[in-house]
């Protein structure tokens, strides 16, 4: 089960989140957004961490240039767009792309996911009206598609407390947090990240499926 830890803000949180095991970090490149970093905070980030760290940027419906300047001065390795960008604005940039859906209750993931077929993943989120992430809210895991042959990145309200029984359910390839595992807004709890991590990769091994869930398992 890969893990990334979004909204990072520092350095020591960027450590402490590598050195709990996550897989990737997520950097908020989105000013309205208490999480959100300069290029010059992103890459001092990115200077100290491993390289072997994905480093994600994420951007909500922002102009090209800024997307540019940003990736002029920070090395990411993938972007993560979080708003209503189609797939030929997220190609434009030439690096891999992982595509945000917020699962209004209206929306037909399938049918969503096939709008972007170059993206490496899809993450599927909460949808509140007017916030584009980070609500701390979940949806009806039953609604992530099981045989979709798509990576499905699921976030979403995740905390150390339910994330195993969303990974039961949802099935997901990877899980995203980023306030569940906050002491406050952009500011990580070294507690809450470690033991998040150990109950993703423990919920993997024990391999309980969304049936024997249902079943009472």
């Amino acid at each position: 089960m890969r893990v990334k830890i979004c909204g990072i803000t520092s350095v020591e949180d960027a450590r402490l989140a590598v050195d709990a095991g996550a897989d990737a970090l997520g950097l908020v490149f989105y000013p309205p957004s208490p999480r959100n970093v300069t290029p010059e905070q992103a890459a001092e980030i990115a200077r100290a961490v491993s390289p072997f760290a994905v480093l994600t940027g994420l951007f909500v419906d922002a102009h090209p240039q800024q997307v540019e300047a940003v990736l002029d001065q920070v090395p990411l390795n993938l972007l993560q767009f979080h708003g209503s960008e189609n797939a030929p604005y997220c190609r434009q940039f030439r690096r891999p792309y992982i595509k945000a859906l917020r699962m209004k209750p209206e929306l037909d993931p399938l049918e969503a996911m096939a709008a972007f077929p170059d993206a490496r993943g899809i993450l599927l989120d909460a949808y509140r009206k007017g916030v584009p992430g980070g609500t701390g809210d979940t949806f009806d895991w039953q609604r992530v598609p099981q045989a979709s042959g798509r990576q499905i990145i699921l976030a979403g309200g995740l905390t150390p407390e339910n994330v195993a029984a969303a990974i039961a359910e949802a099935g997901p390839d990877a899980v995203d947090v980023s306030g569940g595992v906050e002491a406050a807004p952009g500011r990580k709890d070294a507690k809450k990240v470690h033991d998040f991590i150990r109950a993703a990769r423990a919920a993997e091994s024990s391999g309980v499926s969304r049936s024997e869930l249902t079943q009472g398992v």
